[in-house]
């Protein structure tokens, strides 16, 4: 399989090297060489990605530049993709047509890029693990008996196994950084507002006008570097075309480059779920090699947010959001059932609660989270970046059981499914860019996932230390039946 960075093969075509053309079929010729195994591209697109790609061909022929130009890459099932289906998993919903592109595919499409297709995802984009009635289940390129992630773990498998250097997904509860950190690849979750997300909607929703952003959701690319992950976002972002009569964009520059420029707080203990001790130990062995690198390393988590605490709020909020689209009966049945329960920070209690908010009681939960927006603020007046697990496990194996029976084994205690998600919540609930990159092996040889968190708006500043830590000691490492 080919695993050349996304700035490689654009290297390669720069130089003459190789024509988009050659590079799309060997795209192609990868994904049907792979994917029976995995399930991974669910809608393809090839005849109109050849022809896009010879038209890269003559663009770069007669000069013409664009920063993915010729680059074959795939983007998430859930985005609006002209003359494609986008079904979220929904049975049905492929027969609601789709005339125009989301805002991001009609950007990287300005930008060169080549889609050859969509990959899978969770039903409604609701699971750690991306399966569906509609395509099925993706499995894992480090082992096909574990789950890919959820999401956007179509993306994540297919980026892996190199059947493309470059993905674009969605991130609301970890579905960037939980398929990056199951299949050991980077992804990035942008600050949010940073990416419109105009066309990233479920199926039969209106596509007129900005549509109203989803709350605490954004949208992201997934690559096997950072430096590709620097180049997909700064290819898509910037207001929806509405504001863009009144701002651009002009993100501050990374607070460092190399590893001893940077502040670094390491966490990795979390009130509501266990780690995994490998994960605290690949975190341990990170500490002590950027201490040996010079970078001013701290456990002194004191001025961080309570984690409990936004772990429920964001639950609060997510389901106050997924309320507005339920019937009336099952709202009014919602507000019985949460009549009287008390605030706590219980993450189960709160997605009762926030199916159940009134206006009244999202607007005081909106202020809980600007506290927690500048707590982080006044943290990252004495840090750069925060480092934590971006999941408390390495990949687990499928379940296709209701999510309600579901359970984790951690060390071998037993926890809630959801609770996976928890440390996502950290830079989720303020809006804040995240970046997750490989951090090793398990014993067993399954990826491990660092999450690197930065200040809000310097999307910039974990992607440097992303970078920095794959120049000190390596990054992206295939997995081995897709090293070919």
């Amino acid at each position: 399989m080919e695993h050349r960075t996304a700035q490689a093969l654009l290297a390669a075509l720069h130089a003459r090297q190789v024509s988009a053309e050659d590079l799309a079929r060997q795209a192609i010729a990868a994904i049907e060489a792979g994917d029976p195994a995995l399930n991974a591209v669910v809608v393809r697109d090839f005849d109109r990605a050849l022809q896009a790609a010879r038209a890269a061909d003559a663009a770069r022929a007669r000069g013409e530049a664009g920063v993915l130009l010729g680059l074959p890459m795939t983007v998430k099932e859930a985005f609006n993709v002209a003359g494609l289906p986008t079904t979220w998993g929904l049975p049905g919903a492929a027969a609601i047509p789709i005339a125009e592109d989301a805002v991001v595919v009609r950007r990287l499409k300005a930008a060169g890029a080549v889609i050859l297709g969509k990959t899978n995802v969770a039903t409604m984009l609701g699971d750690w693990q991306s399966a569906n009635p509609v395509y099925g289940a993706t499995s894992n390129p480090w082992d096909p008996a574990r789950t890919a992630g959820g999401s956007s773990g179509g993306g994540a498998a297919a980026v892996a196994a190199g059947m493309v250097a470059l993905e674009f997904g969605s991130d609301l509860a970890s579905s960037l950084r939980a398929p990056a950190a199951f299949c050991g690849v980077y992804a990035h979750k942008p600050s949010w507002g940073l990416v419109p997300q105009r066309g990233f909607a479920p199926p039969g929703a209106p596509a007129w006008g900005p549509q109203p952003a989803i709350d605490l959701s954004v949208l992201g690319p997934i690559a096997r570097s950072p430096g590709d992950l620097r180049l997909a976002l700064q290819a898509v972002m910037g207001p929806d075309d509405a504001e863009a009569a009144a701002w651009r964009v002009a993100l501050p520059p990374a607070r460092g480059r190399a590893l001893k420029d940077f502040r670094v707080l390491i966490v990795d203990r979390h009130p509501l779920v266990p780690t995994a001790a490998v994960i605290g130990a690949a975190l341990e062995a990170l500490e002590a090699a950027l201490r040996r690198e010079g970078a001013q390393v701290s456990r002194e988590a004191g001025g961080l947010p309570d984690l409990a605490a936004t772990a429920a709020l964001q639950m609060e909020l997510m389901m106050a959001q997924f309320s507005a689209d339920v019937p009336d009966a099952a709202y009014a049945a919602a507000r019985a059932a949460a009549e009287g329960l008390p605030a706590s920070g219980d993450p189960q209690a709160a997605a009762l609660r926030g199916q159940a908010l009134s206006h009244r009681d999202w607007v005081r939960a909106d202020r809980r989270r600007h506290a927690d927006r500048a707590a982080w603020a006044r943290l990252f007046r004495d840090v750069d970046v925060v480092l934590c697990p971006a999941m408390p496990t390495a990949a687990f194996p499928h379940d296709p059981r209701p999510m309600e029976q579901r359970t984790l084994q951690i060390d071998g205690a037993t926890v809630p499914y959801t609770a996976q998600a928890v440390w996502g919540t950290l830079a989720t609930v303020a809006g804040l860019p995240a970046t997750a990159a490989p951090l090793g092996l398990t014993p067993e040889g399954l990826p491990i996932g660092l999450q690197i968190i930065g200040p809000w708006l310097e999307d910039l500043t974990p992607l440097a230390f992303a970078q920095a830590l794959e120049q000190a000691f390596g990054g992206f490492r295939p997995p081995p039946a897709f090293a070919g």
